[in-house]
């Protein structure tokens, strides 16, 4: 853990590096207490540098010997200052030697080179290689990596590193050594190796210019029967890569690794990605509908950034969204093509803006909001957030949507021509995108340098006379930390009119006929849209598709939002008149708990939900999707002052109310989506689970006799993990009184999944019926342990996360508890415990009685005298804001 004085870093004091690297070459001996690193790298001065001195960087490191050009080092010949090694005077040219010592065993961080169950792992970024071995570790040095790896056979039969396998053999002593060698350029984030005893599936596979690539998925032994998909998506993505981008895979191989400790969800190193267990390992009996559509777009986001991340890279840890952003935006577009119907895209774009509204719009309103491309930072790892991630995918999203998708793989194609093997910036993006189409997109840059979500307001006026429609749109942002005022966006709000009938009106503006849905520029506070030859008043549907990750605010009417919500031709704005009328009620019924009122839910919105579950002429996961309510945390943000309690309260009187007032429709619908036969994770019988566990789970809310009976029978014959998980949650929710023996018999069927115990704690984590005490129980079963990043998240995070009633308990007991758990997880890993603090961010919105106990629980965390730098971060700009 890092404990030198925590430092604020600017994108503005950016320089470039004083030396570039040619070629590295490693050698790894490889031994858990004591792995001994050689490092020779050939160097030259950078001419874009004024500096003269050369800079290493390392942690952790036992430094055994420092040599130059053929010379070694004394003590005097350089310096070490916390983790920078700076070496003055240096030539013109240098060939550095280095060798140093590290103990991966005793790295519970997860980060540069450790040890999982017996086996060597790494993970280096952002800045984990100089954890392995002194570097000039920042991305825009990039170099030719060979890397000879030996270690004892029998425990290590499985040698991996970037690139080619090029030389492998025995030594004689009982050990053995495996060469390998990356032919293109990368960054040191990128390095990676595995020492392991692993079992592989493999495939040659024959790409589109003819060659054949080896691909290998490697797992522990036991899991290889959970491979078989995680190996079809990275078909499936080489093939839509070449296909969609004329982008193809420039190695002779592949290799996947799967790891039960890893920090995130999967890293991209060049040819060998390791990735968590959770996005690999999958079948019917372990696996549930979101953990094989979880594996397709992690294995495909991985492999994309082949080029988007690997090829072509990020100048700076600023610009992380420039390879972050965008494939995320490619690997959303890689599943809306492989589900292949217009309704399956809709139903994947539906769940971003869930994304979005849940996690990213509360990130843009809190201390920690930053622009997509952040300005600075204290801990670079606190920045792999749903801002860079998610809304940077819908900064490339707006491109498509303004230059068209012709347009944008023009955009595309230059980007690459300019920049391959080059470490570059989200201007460089932006200028291939303006470049290649002709456009002024100057103003577009303020996406990236803006924190806070845009507010566009509506407003509109019919002119029955003239038959003309004027729309009006107004745009602000409000203030975040750093930037109280802001430019305006360049912002595209897609419209649609919609007549009596339901259907979409012509589009005429400035004479020019625009289709159905037009795409408008909205690049000032205030501009008018006229729409000419306008029959009749017409009903507006506006940001279709989510052509912009903004708030939109207009005043629609209930008689609006169910005419919308019953005919409009745009999927997503179909769904979000839904949601705007569910939200209404929930905001509505919040308050009138808060004031003991009795509660009542109208006829219309039922009625409205009834028809949306019956209609079979709509694919069942749309259905699906217009008919889950919003969350409590969305409500939340709907909310001054946000009591916790009330929001409960009142969305489970809602989820009673469909249960008990569409209890026949619920039945049938429960009964028509049955997926009898053999399991497949195709989109229909995907959404037909997902109605019908939907349909259970809101007969469960009502107490229902038969749902409960349902629930329970669906349990006792479950074919897969979908349906088994959704009984069980079901029954947990509802607080049946045999939930008990139904949580002992799926544990003792699959306490030795990991995976599956995981969605087990996680299921008990989340229920309202479990709390603090409850968790602290569970912490005590024989299967916990918080050293693994995957079940202190299952557990710990998703109590704080995913279960606000109890979290937010008025004597504070949640807040107590979270600060417990922060500050030990900060001893083991840091990333880990930093992202635990961020439950915590928008602490001032609650009641005062619990922002009283809040900032108790805040300030014994910050007062911890031994606490990462990624910690202090967070409870830092809680506290401060």
């Amino acid at each position: 853990m890092r404990t030198d004085t925590p430092q604020t870093i600017y994108r503005k004091d950016y320089t470039p590096p004083s030396y570039l690297v040619d070629t590295v070459e490693l050698g790894f001996d490889l031994d858990p207490a004591r792995t001994v690193v050689a490092n020779r790298l050939t160097m030259r001065r950078n001419p874009d540098s004024a500096q003269r001195e050369i800079e290493l960087y390392g942690e952790n490191l036992e430094l055994v010997a420092l040599r130059m050009n053929g010379k070694t080092l004394g003590e005097s010949d350089y310096r070490i200052e916390g983790s920078l090694l700076t070496i003055p005077n240096a030539p013109e040219e240098a060939t550095l030697e280095i060798e140093t010592v590290c103990a991966p065993e005793l790295n519970t961080t997860l980060n540069g080179l450790y040890t999982s169950n017996g086996s060597f792992y790494t993970q280096c970024e952002a800045e984990g290689f100089r954890a392995i071995t002194y570097f000039p570790d920042r991305p825009d040095v990039m170099a030719k990596y060979t890397v000879m790896l030996r270690a004892d056979k029998e425990k290590y039969p499985v040698l991996l590193s970037n690139g080619n396998l090029i030389e492998e053999g025995d030594l004689g002593d009982g050990r053995h050594y495996a060469k390998w060698e990356d032919p293109f350029k990368k960054p040191s984030y990128l390095f990676a190796l595995v020492a392991a005893r692993l079992v592989c599936q493999e495939e040659k596979f024959k790409l589109a210019d003819g060659r054949e690539a080896l691909l290998q998925v490697w797992v522990e032994e036991g899991n290889l029967d959970k491979t078989d998909y995680a190996m079809q998506s990275l078909k499936n993505s080489i093939r839509w890569d070449e296909e969609r981008w004329g982008l193809e895979l420039d190695l002779d191989r592949f290799m996947i690794v799967a790891v039960g400790d890893f920090n995130m969800g999967a890293m991209e190193n060049k040819g060998l990605n390791i990735f968590n267990t959770k996005f690999v390992l999958a079948n019917p009996r372990v696996a549930t509908d979101v953990d094989f559509q979880g594996i397709e777009a992690v294995v495909g986001h991985e492999y994309f950034h082949n080029w988007t991340g690997n090829r072509v890279t990020c100048r700076d840890w600023f610009q992380l969204s420039l390879k972050e952003g965008l494939t995320v935006f490619r690997d959303q577009e890689f599943s809306a093509d492989m589900v292949g119907t217009e309704s399956g895209r809709a139903v994947g774009r539906i769940d971003q803006v869930r994304t979005l509204r849940q996690a990213q719009f509360p990130e843009d309103a809190g201390p920690m909001a930053h622009p997509v491309r952040p300005d600075s930072f204290v801990e670079i790892n606190n920045f792999y957030t749903v801002t860079v991630y998610e809304k940077g995918a819908e900064v490339v999203r707006m491109y498509q949507t303004l230059l068209g998708r012709e347009g944008f793989r023009k955009g595309m194609d230059l980007y690459f021509e300019r920049h391959d093997e080059q470490a570059v910036t989200c201007d460089d993006f932006r200028r291939a995108m303006a470049d290649a189409n002709g456009r002024d997109l100057s103003q577009f840059e303020h996406w990236y340098s803006q924190a806070g979500t845009p507010v566009v307001r509506a407003e509109t006026r019919y002119d029955e006379i003239a038959k003309t429609y004027t729309l009006t749109l107004f745009q602000s942002c409000p203030a975040t930390p750093g930037q109280s005022s802001k430019f305006p966006f360049h912002i595209p709000v897609a419209v649609g009119l919609l007549g009596a009938d339901g259907r979409d009106m012509p589009l005429v503006i400035d004479g020019q006929e625009r289709g159905t849905t037009a795409v408008l520029e909205l690049t000032a506070a205030q501009q008018s849209f006229v729409f000419e030859n306008v029959q009749e008043q017409p009903t507006p549907s506006i940001l279709r598709d989510f052509s912009a990750p903004v708030v939109l605010d207009y005043n629609y009417g209930d008689a609006d939002l169910l005419h919308l919500f019953s005919h409009d031709s745009d999927p997503v704005n179909r769904w979000e008149a839904g949601q705007r009328l569910a939200m209404g009620r929930l905001l509505k019924l919040t308050g009138e708990v808060g004031v003991g009122a009795s509660l009542l839910l109208d006829d219309t919105f039922l009625m409205a939900m009834g028809k949306m579950l019956s209609d079979e002429s709509l694919d069942p996961a749309f259905r699906e999707q217009c008919l889950l309510l919003p969350s409590e945390t969305m409500v939340a943000e709907q909310i001054e002052v946000v009591n916790p309690l009330s929001i409960h309260l009142a969305r489970q009187f809602v989820r009673a109310n469909i249960g008990t007032r569409l209890r026949e429709e619920l039945l049938a619908q429960y009964h028509a989506n049955q997926t009898p036969g053999e399991y497949s994770p195709d989109a229909l019988s995907i959404g037909k689970r997902a109605l019908k566990n939907l349909c259970l789970a809101y007969l469960t809310a009502a107490q229902d006799e038969e749902g409960l009976r349902l629930a329970q029978e669906q349990f006792d014959n479950a074919g897969n993990m979908t349906d088994r998980v959704a009984a069980v949650s079901a029954l947990l929710h509802a607080r049946a009184p045999n939930v008990d023996q139904v949580l002992q018999r799926f544990y003792d069927e699959f306490e030795d999944e990991a995976l599956v115990v995981d969605k087990w704690f996680a299921m008990q984590a989340s229920s309202a019926t479990t709390d603090v005490s409850g968790v602290r129980a569970l912490m005590r079963h024989p299967a916990f342990n918080l050293r693994n990043p995957n079940r202190a998240r299952s557990l710990v995070s998703s109590f704080c996360a995913n279960n606000p009633v109890q979290f937010h308990a008025p004597d504070g007991s949640g807040y107590a508890f979270w600060a417990e758990q922060v500050i030990t997880l900060d001893a083991l890993n840091p990333q880990v415990a930093s992202r635990l603090a961020r439950a915590m961010d928008r602490w001032r919105r609650y009641t005062p009685e619990l922002q009283e106990h809040m900032k108790k629980a805040l300030q014994q965390v910050a007062g911890q005298q031994r606490l990462s730098n990624d910690v202090r971060e967070v409870v830092g700009k809680a506290l401060a804001n």
